[in-house]
């Protein structure tokens, strides 16, 4: 039950409650589909480690998890498509002398990973784009600094080759990787304002600034470049193990347990980390919650680490702040998670996250997609707004100078390219046959009625584009019913809906034919004035209108 922090209010008491109130939302009927055994990675000797971490991370191209291993540390990059039995003598990256803490790839190349130890180093590794068929042992870059074994690396979200890494001997490492040498042992910065390990880190939008979670029990908002604690939180009501910022929102949520050792949420501004603004108790288990952030969506994910629960949320920037939506639930506890990017998401299913469960016991990865139920089948815009690319916003000399700079924003849709290229037009369709007479006087029709006409004719193409698509989206929405994508409806209140849902559809296609019948008469009565306009100016007040069905 959430429970809001400071002063009490009046109306709080009518709204908490243990039904949620009715709201509103397009992700309120988002559901977790796991993936058949057969896309499924099996046979993957997954790490025994006690560490609090993912162990896994995902690209479009590549999933890598943390494997058990004798002798040092190892882990294992495998090709995405390449599900099913994993081959128990598969080539690992094992360059490090000791477990293998964390990975991390490259947001700005899906072939280089990062990947951190025991052994208190840090290395930076170059993946094949082909299939890898014997181990690799020496890394690209390795970075010497750290006294004690390092827990946690992050990568910059904006700048390219920026790297933040984190270790037992309380300090962040801020690296640059633009060099030519392949051993660096002097960071371009190092960040020593914690008095305990640090054990998480999370970036804004632009990465100017960087919270961090300490075993102190403190929340830390930092400056990197100046080096300066710009915030700190030390309520003794939550002892936060995890911290996320919530996109461009001006807020943190923080995962840990409560006074009474309860699994625990924490909202807080980012402005004032005296008190939280909400506070919600989930359960009384003891393991790790792991916070992921859609912020496409405004939705928030809480995996817990020992179970098989997803729970997700809607976050909202005014109060109630946090609005439950659903929870999926398996009964195969997961030790990690990995997630992967929005560029890699099956947009054509309607999925808006996928996670990759980590199931030790059955020595299974399983894909977990997050799907909003949708019965057609076109591109959904409402769900895929523009969202980060694999393009660095700046160098890593530029962030260290100063500068800030947003993600550089792609779209979804299959076919489209980077946001600030050209749109691509519809190809013109072969030329309506025209009489003799305009075909010999085109050649004396000023330059400004052609191009006129070229507009129209442009426009009348785009218009058959257009009249293409609906029929295409009948054709698919007619063509049977899919029970995995849309389940069918099992009670009185899911049929309700699904009528409702088609009915908002049916309406939605009204309005769309409606314009189209006003944009065919507009083009219509253009030609008509345009063909009028030239038969007075050349003399052929005889001039044929032609009119299109």
């Amino acid at each position: 039950m959430c429970t809001p922090c400071g002063p009490p209010d009046p109306a709080a008491s009518s709204e908490m409650s243990w039904h949620p109130q009715y709201r509103s939302s397009k992700f309120r009927h988002v559901y977790g589909k796991a993936a058949s055994k057969e896309k499924c990675y099996d046979c993957v000797p997954i790490t025994h480690s006690v560490h609090d971490n993912h162990f896994c991370a995902v690209n479009p191209h590549f999933i890598a998890v943390v494997t058990e291993c004798a002798g040092g540390g190892a882990f294992l990059v495998i090709p995405i498509h390449q599900t099913g039995k994993l081959d128990p003598h598969y080539p690992r990256i094992c360059g490090h002398k000791g477990n293998v803490l964390d990975i991390k790839w490259n947001p700005f190349n899906d072939y280089v990973i990062a990947s951190c130890s025991e052994d208190a180093t840090v290395k930076i590794w170059d993946i094949p784009k082909h299939l890898l068929t014997k181990n690799i042992t020496t890394p690209k870059k390795e970075l010497l600094g750290h006294a004690r074994r390092v827990g946690l690396i992050e990568w910059h979200p904006t700048a390219n080759n920026i790297l933040f890494s984190s270790g037992h001997d309380y300090k962040i490492m801020i690296w640059n990787l633009d060099t030519r040498e392949d051993v660096l042992s002097n960071p371009v910065k190092i960040l020593d304002v914690h008095k305990d390990v640090v054990l998480s880190m999370s970036f804004n939008t632009d990465g100017s600034l960087l919270a961090t979670a300490c075993r102190d029990k403190k929340i830390r908002l930092i400056d990197p470049r100046a080096r300066t604690v710009l915030q700190e939180a030390s309520y003794k009501s939550h002892r936060a193990n995890k911290v996320l910022f919530l996109g461009n929102m001006k807020k943190l949520l923080s995962t840990g347990t409560s006074r009474w050792n309860n699994r625990q949420i924490a909202l807080w501004d980012q402005n004032d980390l005296s008190v939280p603004l909400l506070e919600e108790d989930l359960d009384g288990s003891s393991g790790l919650l792991f916070p992921f952030y859609d912020s496409d969506t405004n939705m928030l994910y809480i995996v817990g680490k020992g179970d098989g629960n997803i729970r997700y949320y809607e976050i909202s920037p005014e109060k109630p702040y946090l609005s439950y939506l659903m929870e999926y639930r398996s009964h195969l506890p997961q030790k990690g998670i990995g997630m992967m990017p929005k560029r890699g998401l099956e947009v054509s299913a309607c999925e808006i996250f996928r996670f990759y469960k980590l199931i030790p016991t059955k020595s299974l990865i399983e894909p977990v997609s997050m799907i909003v139920p949708r019965r057609s089948e076109s591109y959904q815009e409402d769900i895929y707004p523009l969202t980060t690319g694999s393009q660095p916003a700046m160098t890593a000399q530029e962030w260290l100078n100063g500068v800030n700079k947003g993600p550089l924003l792609v779209s979804l849709r299959p076919g489209s390219g980077p946001v600030n290229s050209l749109p691509q037009l519809p190809e013109s369709e072969p030329r309506v046959k025209s009489p003799d007479l305009n075909k010999s006087q085109r050649g004396r029709m000023p330059p400004e009625e052609m191009e006129k006409k070229s507009e129209i004719k442009d426009s009348r193409n785009q218009l058959k584009e257009e009249e293409r698509l609906p029929k295409n989206e009948h054709m698919r929405l007619s063509n049977g019913f899919d029970v995995f994508e849309c389940p069918p409806p099992k009670t009185e209140n899911e049929l309700l809906q699904m009528f409702y849902r088609q009915q908002e559809e049916i309406r939605r296609l009204r309005v769309l034919l409606n314009h189209r019948d006003v944009k065919i008469k507009q083009l219509e009565l253009e030609l008509r004035n345009l063909n009028m306009d030239t038969g007075r100016q050349h003399g052929f007040p005889w001039l044929v209108v032609v009119t299109f069905p």
